[in-house]
């Protein structure tokens, strides 16, 4: 029987610099090509609303201000950090169920469609 050892990666050959020149930078800035494509790839810190919800709140005639979508942002914020993942958000009049890992909101419901429902599928309420 053979006792070899495989190496899957290549053995990196060391660099040799010229005296006086630096080692370049491994801290990038926010305008190198990898952080642009990298901060298009990450979530944005605001609420998103689904193809649904967006059909639902013009079928209820639900509209949030700015101060709503503030407070909306807050509470996911909120649950985030104590670990929910799908949230109840009452805004007003309104009932949002979120999705906060994706930060989306998944569909709304208008005082008179809240009555009698039950909201399954949520670990969180936010009242704001």
């Amino acid at each position: 029987m053979i006792d070899s050892v495989f190496f899957p990666n290549p053995v990196q050959v060391p660099v040799s610099r010229a005296p006086g020149t630096q080692k370049p930078s491994t801290v990038g800035g926010s305008d190198t090509p990898f952080a642009k494509v990298l901060n298009g790839k990450l979530p944005s810190s605001g609420v998103t609303f689904s193809q649904h919800a967006q059909d639902r709140l013009k079928a209820r005639g639900i509209n949030l201000s700015t101060d709503d979508m503030q407070k909306l942002e807050g509470a996911v914020d909120s649950v985030a950090q104590k670990g929910g993942k799908d949230s109840l958000v009452l805004v007003g009049d309104a009932a949002l169920v979120v999705s906060v890992k994706n930060r989306t909101v998944v569909t709304a419901l208008d005082r008179n469609a809240m009555k009698g429902n039950v909201f399954t599928n949520i670990d969180s309420a936010v009242i704001i």
